[in-house]
């Protein structure tokens, strides 16, 4: 069992999505809405926050004819970062201050007892940067060495490199020879059309192995039954196998 880990395992819709509105208005002075982050996520093409904030300015406007010039993109990942970490990110993180520092946990290091007591092996691929998911991961839900898959060790989803390494080594983990015919199901929450399309291209890759794709609605729209249903209809349509109401539900799914 794989998962994603941003909207999946915590919520960033106060930390990631509010850096990168925040790094949107710092260049461009035009702060955008959930929806029109949700809609540009929904393209499943912009996993990367960096790079989604750069293509929110571009469609703004920046860098066409009489208008600013589109930022230098490691100067915006250090704007990002700011807003994001408020510190050194290969630093300590108590001494972080930025956005990080409120992010509700969507389930309890009991829940990841729970599915290696009933035999299911677990890990992680994110596009999270790496300082970020480990905190996450060791500092406050207390895993010890969990089996990552970070932003830089391996392409960006949709690209499934990474989803199909993490899967092969907890495979053999469990002393199966790896990925193929014979081999138990993989499945992959996520909650964004990238995520489901690294399922399917992961299918592609590896056409003996079965691959299930998971999804869920990400936190900030659990309040908006329409905004709700309207994405979980384009997480089906790009492809989910099916929509769980939470991430702990994937216990029920597993049963």
């Amino acid at each position: 069992m794989l998962f994603d880990i941003d909207g999946v395992i915590r919520d960033v819709g106060s930390s990631y999505r509010r850096a990168l509105a925040e790094t949107v208005q710092h260049y461009s002075g035009w702060r955008p809405d959930p929806s029109a982050i949700d809609s540009l996520k929904a393209e499943g093409r912009w996993n990367n926050d960096w790079e989604a904030s750069l293509e929110l300015l571009r469609r703004r406007g920046l860098g066409g004819p009489d208008r600013p010039s589109l930022p230098d993109f490691d100067d915006l990942v250090g704007v990002f970062s700011g807003f994001y970490f408020g510190g050194d990110p290969a630093g300590d993180p108590a001494d972080w201050r930025g956005f990080i520092g409120s992010e509700p946990l969507l389930v309890q290091p009991s829940f990841f007892a729970q599915l290696s007591a009933t035999g299911v092996s677990w890990g992680f691929v994110s596009g999270a940067e790496p300082p970020s998911a480990r905190y996450v991961l060791e500092q406050r839900l207390g895993l010890e060495q969990p089996p990552l898959i970070a932003m830089g060790d391996a392409p960006d989803k949709p690209d499934p490199s990474g989803l199909l390494r993490m899967a092969d080594q907890l495979l053999r983990a469990r002393g199966v020879p790896g990925l193929g015919a014979g081999a138990p199901a993989v499945a992959y929450l996520g909650d964004t059309v990238a995520d489901v399309l690294t399922v399917i291209n992961a299918r592609r890759s590896c056409p003996q192995q079965q691959f299930l794709a998971l999804a869920v609605a990400p936190p900030h729209l659990h309040g908006d039954a329409a905004a709700r249903a309207a994405y979980e209809a384009k997480l089906r349509e790009a492809g989910a196998d099916q929509i769980l109401v939470s991430t702990a539900a994937v216990l029920e799914t597993l049963a």
